[in-house]
């Protein structure tokens, strides 16, 4: 829908949005990777104009007798971003809201905590073999579909949970969360085209962050409000049954409104491009563009296939221990299923921070790689220490260790979507982005299955040091 007052908007912001243009400076000879050649330009920020976005070369590829095209900030872009970060945050709450209470759903529904692992696990499956479609149509259809695809589903998946709220009707969940599952696949490819395409070479990185972090709040209060809304209450089934209700109808609610604002406030883009780089994307012709040729060009990048595999193995390992916390957790804290609600809380809260920061110090020295590998470092000093700690009879202890995992682990994600776009360049956001969260998917479920039957057989600690290997195999792929 078209805003009556987005252009008198954009009008007032005109003259800022031209002195952000004429600020934007060339790209120095070897792009945005110290000591290696850029050949395939910017990223995120390339695609705004920014340094890395090659403006020069964006502003010769505009029509002959175009001139420099005008470019502004529409306000609108701040709307976006929040529609988009609540309901990717809703539908994070949805995929943590069974695991962290795995022992509660496990007397309700009278299945095994194996089932139970599988309601996290499906968010993952679907995924897999749905990217691929789901990409292609953000880049045939757009920006807006694309998103009213992944509210309107998530807040069906939600709807659906409602009926499922009586002993026996485990299916009737899993329908329900798979439906969710799908709407995932809508949402989780689009915060760099979302950053791309509505904001400027100074805001694109965070802006980028910003849209990962809705979703990681979402799993930090999918972490603390199920355990509180929900006690385990193994004596007394209806009133289990009757604070479940409360959680899902609260969730289906809140899912609607989110996609209602959504059919107000996206747009496929603005008015006017925020960046020189993006006005020469808009001047491409569809015919032009061939999503197959992305995909070949994007495997034919050998520094893209590691960081597909490197940001796989980080992403897979956070999604495993958000499923296993919960039996982590009450495997040494006996009845502390608050607590480990907390415990994830605190670590996705942490990251929440550690995202912000790692966005804000790649808008301001754009060195990708580099912090790429520190982080990725740092992450797996901290699994090493929470490994070693969990067991130490502390709650305190996991409480700081799990924060510090969560600060490096859960700041990765960002870090991962925006150095993926800088090595793509001129590929699209879409693909980039889809293809590392399908490596997310299957590492997760290969690294929840396994660490499940590591914990279960043997101990937290065995299926800790599982990721721990692989998390070190993830630093020797990011150096190269």
């Amino acid at each position: 829908m078209v805003e009556a007052g987005d252009g008198a908007e954009e009008e007032a912001e005109g003259e800022r949005a031209e002195m952000l243009g004429a600020a934007e400076p060339a790209l120095p000879r070897n792009g945005l990777l110290p000591g290696k050649e850029a050949a395939n330009g910017g990223g995120c920020a390339a695609r705004s104009g920014g340094p890395g976005g090659r403006a020069a070369e964006a502003e010769a590829m505009l029509p002959a007798g175009g001139g420099r095209a005008e470019t502004r900030l529409s306000r609108r872009r701040l709307a976006v971003l929040a529609v988009f970060s609540c309901y990717s945050l809703v539908n994070a709450f949805q995929w943590i809201q069974y695991s962290i209470l795995s022992n509660v759903f496990v007397s309700f529904y009278r299945a095994s905590f194996a089932h139970v692992d599988w309601l996290s696990m499906v968010y993952m499956v679907a995924y897999v073999p749905l990217i691929l479609p789901a990409t292609w149509l953000l880049d045939a259809r757009g920006l807006r579909l694309t998103a009213l695809l992944g509210a309107g589903l998530n807040a069906l998946g939600a709807w659906l949970k409602c009926a499922s709220v009586a002993p026996g009707r485990y299916a009737v969940t899993m329908a329900a969360q798979g439906v969710c599952a799908v709407a995932q696949v809508f949402i989780l490819g689009l915060p760099s085209r979302v950053a791309a395409v509505w904001f400027g070479p100074a805001e694109v990185s965070t802006a980028c962050a910003v849209a990962v972090l809705g979703n990681q709040l979402g799993t930090a209060i999918g972490f603390l409000l199920p355990p509180v809304l929900v006690p385990n209450t193994p004596d007394d089934i209806d009133l289990m049954a009757h604070n479940i209700s409360i959680m899902f109808y609260g969730t289906a609610i809140v899912s609607t409104l989110l996609f209602l604002l959504t059919g107000v406030v996206f747009e496929e883009k603005p008015k006017y491009p925020p960046s020189h780089s993006q006005a020469v994307l808009q001047t491409v012709p569809p015919e032009d563009y061939s999503y197959k040729q992305s995909i070949i060009n994007l495997f034919k990048n050998i520094p893209f296939v590691l960081l597909l595999i490197s940001y796989g193995i980080m992403t897979g390992a956070f999604y495993s221990v958000s499923t296993l916390l919960n039996q982590m957790i009450i495997t040494h804290y006996e009845g502390e299923e608050v607590n480990a609600g907390r415990i994830g809380l605190t670590l996705v809260v942490a990251g929440m921070v550690g995202s912000i920061i790692c966005g804000l110090w790649l808008d301001y020295t754009k060195t990708y790689k580099q912090t790429t590998l520190i982080v990725y470092i740092l992450s797996f000093m901290g699994m090493v220490v929470f490994t070693f700690t969990l067991d130490l009879g502390y709650l305190i202890v996991v409480f700081v260790t799990g924060g510090v995992l969560g600060f490096f682990m859960t700041g990765y994600l960002p870090l991962g979507f925006e150095f993926a776009v800088e090595i793509t360049y001129p590929e699209s956001e879409g693909t980039s982005s889809g293809l590392l969260n399908a490596s997310a998917q299957i590492f997760g479920i290969i690294f929840t299955l396994v660490q499940g039957k590591l914990i279960t057989n043997y101990s937290p600690r065995a299926g800790n040091l599982f990721l721990c290997a692989w998390i070190f195999v993830g630093i020797i792929l990011t150096g190269n």
